[in-house]
């Protein structure tokens, strides 16, 4: 079964979050009983997104993970002993768009979305390996864009991956955008503020009392039979994705 790996088979015990979490979040991820890998800075981006986990790093699969070569051995020395398999990429990112998105994939039942003229050749090697369908979009910060509810849901402010995964038959929620934080920049994405505890619970960085989607957002994700854990009592603000892990 081609499952998303952005959903732990089993309650995450592993958690890779942006080094420069607030410490709110970072106590309450604790408190969940998980293992906190913070980033590091990747110095050659951006510094809105230089922390974020899901510029540098894609899980293929629930036990490997593609790695930027700006920060593998970080990574390695990091995610040592978790009987995970490290990849590095081919790609060395940079500070510009779209330099930036090599491994900044999306993904939903079966299949990875992105860009794919920008993506890191490795990482495309192994989502072909994994008989994974490659659905090509023009946005290129797709799993920024894309908060990952269910194996076969979404939700996006971001039209035509709503749109394209629509055309698919997914089961997508198309939100305004903005009002989520993202230091340096205008506005953050929810895939970036939004994570996975396990099969029934997401995670959201903050609460959603300013965005005027926060009905809609919380109905759908009830309607699939989850439930939402909020990490702090601040504005939901956008960590690059909280990457949760099950690692045996």
């Amino acid at each position: 079964m081609k499952s998303n790996p952005f959903i732990p088979l089993m309650d995450a015990n592993v958690t890779i979050v942006a080094g420069n979490t607030d410490r709110e979040i970072i106590n309450t991820l604790k408190n969940l009983n998980l293992k906190v890998i913070p980033t590091i800075k990747c110095e050659e981006v951006d510094d809105s997104i230089g922390y974020h986990p899901d510029i540098v790093l894609h899980p293929i699969n629930h036990n490997t993970l593609v790695i930027a070569p700006n920060v593998f051995d970080y990574y390695k020395d990091r995610l040592s002993g978790l009987n995970l398999k490290l990849i590095k990429g081919e790609k060395k990112l940079g500070s510009k768009y779209p330099l930036d998105i090599a491994y900044n994939v999306g993904r939903i039942h079966g299949a990875a979305i992105h860009n794919f003229k920008h993506t890191d050749e490795v990482l495309k090697f192994y989502l072909k390996k994994e008989n994974i369908d490659l659905i090509d979009v023009n946005q290129g910060y797709t799993k920024c864009s894309m908060a990952i509810i269910s194996e076969d849901s979404i939700v996006t402010a971001d039209y035509p991956i709503y749109n394209r995964l629509t055309e698919l038959g997914y089961d997508v929620l198309l939100i305004e955008p903005g009002y989520i934080d993202l230091k340096g920049q205008k506005y953050g994405f929810i895939g970036g503020a939004t994570g996975n505890l396990s099969k029934d619970i997401v995670l959201v960085s903050g609460n959603l009392i300013d965005h005027p989607d926060r009905v809609k957002i919380k109905n759908f994700i009830y309607k699939k039979n989850k439930k939402i854990y909020f990490l702090s009592k601040s504005k939901i603000s956008d960590l690059g994705t909280i990457i949760n892990l099950y690692c045996n």
